[in-house]
C-alpha cells in the first residue's frame, strides 16, 4: 500500500526570489493594479488603500525590515528543503493553482488531473523575458527553466485518483495532452525549483480552479476534496511514498494577517467548521491560493501541523505584499520535526 510521508504547504512569491531590492517594482504593479481585494472583501483602488492605512505601515518599509524578513524567508525554505529531502518520497502530489499555464478560455475546471506521462516546463524564450515585467523577470528561476525542462508524471495514479475522486462525487477535469502554447504553472514547477524536488520524482499535479469565476470551490468544498484525495490516496495498491503538497498563498495582494492567522489556526486544530467559515469574497485575486492550503489541510486534518514561520512582507503603504508561509505536516504524535 501507498504511504502518505510528509505534507507541506509553501508560499511561492516572486517576493520570495527577486531580492528586496526589487520589491519597490512589485509594489509599482500593485499601484496599477485595479483588482485589489481589501481585507474585508471589497475591490478597492491602490490610492483608496493607501488613504486609509495606519501610519505605522511605513515602519514595514524600511530597508532593515525587509532585509530581516528576506533572512527569515531563505532560512524558513531552507527548512522545507531538508524536511523534503528527509522524507524522500517518490511521488509528490501538487495542489496547485492554474494561472492560465495549461488552460485558458477553451477550458477551465474546477478540478483538474493530467492523465498523459510527462508535462514540460515551456522554458523562458527570449520573447518571454521581453514581455515580462523587470521586477518579474529577477524571480523567473524559482518558476521556469531557460529552456524546455520535463516533468515526469505518475500517470497511472493520476488516473485512479481521477476515477476515484470522480465516485466520491467530485467534478473532475481530465486532459492527456499539453497544448503546444501551453507550459506547467509556476504554482507546480516551485517544488522543484525551490524545494529541490528531485528531477526524476514523478509528480500528480492537482489544478484548482483558484482564480477566475464562476466555477472556484468553496473553502468547504476544498476541505473534502482534501479529505477523499487522502482516502483515496491510502486505498492506492502502488507501494510508493508520498508526499502531498501546497503551493501558493497566503493573502495578497492586500495583506490580511487576520485572515492568514484563521487560517493557520483552523490547520493546525484541523477545524473543519472554522474551514467552511471562511468568506468566499475575501478568498479572492492571490488570496484564493489559499484554497489550495484547504485542500492539504482536509487531508491531514489529524496530522501535526507545524508553522516553520509566517511573515506579513509588506511592500508598499497601502499594505499590499504576500502573506508569507510555510509549514509542514506530520503523522500525528511525532510533533515539530527538528531541523
Amino acid at each position: 500500500m501507498a504511504e502518505l510521508v510528509l505534507g507541506m504547504g509553501t508560499s511561492h512569491s516572486p517576493q520570495m526570489s527577486s531580492g528586496t531590492r526589487h520589491w519597490d517594482g512589485h509594489a509599482g504593479r500593485d499601484r496599477a493594479n485595479d483588482f485589489l481585494v481589501d481585507t474585508d472583501g471589497q475591490v478597492r483602488s491602490y490610492d483608496e488603500l493607501e488613504a486609509k492605512a495606519p501610519p505605522s505601515l511605513l515602519e514595514e518599509l524600511a530597508p532593515e525590515v525587509w532585509e530581516s524578513k528576506w533572512g527569515r524567508v531563505q532560512d524558513a525554505i531552507a527548512v522545507l528543503v531538508k524536511r523534503l529531502a528527509d522524507a524522500a518520497p517518490d511521488v509528490a502530489v501538487i495542489v496547485g493553482d492554474d494561472q492560465h499555464e495549461l488552460f485558458g478560455d477553451d477550458g477551465n475546471p474546477a478540478i483538474g488531473l493530467f492523465l498523459g506521462d510527462e508535462l514540460w516546463d515551456a522554458g523562458l524564450g527570449e520573447a518571454e523575458r521581453q514581455k515580462l515585467p523587470p521586477d518579474i523577470m529577477p524571480a523567473q528561476w524559482a518558476a521556469h527553466a531557460d529552456e524546455r525542462d520535463r516533468y515526469p508524471v505518475a500517470r497511472d495514479l493520476s488516473a485512479y485518483l481521477a476515477e476515484a475522486l470522480t465516485a466520491a462525487d467530485f467534478d473532475i477535469g481530465v486532459f492527456s495532452v499539453q497544448g503546444g502554447d501551453r507550459t506547467l504553472g509556476h504554482a507546480f514547477t516551485f517544488p522543484r525549483r525551490r524545494l529541490h524536488l528531485p528531477p526524476e520524482v514523478p509528480i500528480v499535479p492537482v489544478a484548482l480552479n483558484a482564480y477566475y469565476p464562476p466555477n472556484v470551490p468553496r473553502p468547504g468544498r476544498c476541505w473534502a476534496l482534501g479529505q477523499a484525495l487522502r482516502r483515496a490516496l491510502e486505498d492506492w495498491p502502488g507501494g510508493e511514498r508520498i508526499a502531498l503538497i501546497a503551493s501558493g498563498g497566503l493573502s495578497h495582494f492586500v495583506i490580511s494577517e487576520e485572515l492568514d492567522r484563521r487560517v493557520l489556526d483552523a490547520l493546525a486544530a484541523g477545524d473543519e467548521a472554522a474551514v467552511a467559515a471562511l468568506p468566499p469574497a475575501v478568498l479572492r485575486s492571490g488570496s484564493s491560493e489559499i484554497l489550495n492550503w484547504l485542500v492539504v489541510g482536509g487531508a491531514l486534518a489529524d496530522w501535526d501541523f507545524d508553522v516553520v514561520d509566517y511573515l506579513a512582507a509588506y511592500r508598499s503603504a497601502a499594505g499590499t505584499g504576500v502573506g508569507l508561509a510555510f509549514a509542514t505536516w506530520h503523522p500525528g504524535g511525532e510533533g515539530p520535526v527538528p531541523v
